[in-house]
């Protein structure tokens, strides 16, 4: 275990709330599982790469996961035309490619990523309502609603990786 049941951020949010709040609570312990798999980590063991040929790193899914955070809040909701953080048309992959095992590469991914996590959380939390929509890379059009729920399943698919790559580092598994 990572920590006991008791020490666990993720235990006693809220709970019985309406849709916006049960959707709330559930993405952020969705990200305090990503923080909690990564924690107490050098730069080394945050880039270190799973299986080769893959570049998948738990630095890199910070640096993906704040380039979704970015792409889906920034871009798709709120109209913003922001760049992209890591990713380019020559470096699709910049996210994972450019996990290098550096300190100072680590911090700023992960002040990137509560950046763009509490900048989605303004936005979902001042909507009008869950149906507001945004038009995803000029194609589908997706409410708050479907965003929020797909987050949540992002994060989770991920933090399934995330598992994977802390037991190969250090044996450490659960939670």
């Amino acid at each position: 275990m990572f920590l006991g049941y008791e020490d666990d951020p993720r235990e006693g949010g809220p709970s019985l709330g309406d849709e916006r709040a049960t959707l709330a609570e559930f993405l952020r312990c969705q990200r305090l599982t990503l923080e909690l798999k990564c924690s107490g980590l050098d730069a080394e063991a945050m880039a270190r790469r799973s299986v080769e040929p893959s570049t998948m790193s738990l630095l890199g899914l910070v640096r993906h996961m704040a380039e979704v955070e970015r792409d889906w809040f920034r871009r798709t909701m709120a109209g913003q035309d922001v760049p992209s953080l890591y990713r380019s048309e020559s470096a699709p992959d910049g996210d994972f490619d450019g996990a290098v095992p550096d300190p100072k590469a680590v911090a700023e991914a992960w002040e990137t990523w509560r950046a763009e996590c509490a900048f989605a959380d303004r936005f979902a939390a001042e909507a009008l309502d869950l149906d507001i929509t945004g038009n995803h890379q000029d194609e589908a059009e997706v409410s708050l609603r479907e965003l929020l729920v797909h987050m949540i399943e992002e994060y989770a698919r991920h933090n399934g990786h995330a598992d994977l790559l802390r037991e190969r580092i250090d044996g450490r598994i659960g939670q």
